[in-house]
């Protein structure tokens, strides 16, 4: 096994650099509405085809953005459009 040796500037700059790296990584997992994802993966997450994404983009049912021909959507809009039609569970209790 090999042995580096650092001086104290480099072993603090190097300390520094992790903890920038650790603090952005701390930072995305925090906001993951802010995070986006492109059209495959939404038909993926939403299990739907590219028809019904293309429905849903022509009615204003979901928000997204549109660079050329590539598509993105909002993790926070997706959250949204399934917070929008949550139907909450009611209570059938049957009486004998």
């Amino acid at each position: 096994m090999e042995a580096i040796i650092l001086s104290t500037q480099q072993y603090k700059d190097l300390v520094n650099r992790l903890d920038a790296l650790n603090k952005q990584l701390e930072e995305k997992q925090k906001k993951p509405q802010d995070t986006f994802l492109d059209n495959q993966e939404f038909l993926q997450l939403m299990n739907i085809s590219k028809r019904t994404a293309q429905t849903w983009r022509d009615e204003g049912i979901v928000s997204f953005s549109q660079i050329g021909s590539k598509i993105y959507y909002r993790m926070s809009d997706v959250q949204k459009l399934l917070d929008k039609n949550y139907k909450a569970a009611f209570s059938n209790k049957r009486k004998y």
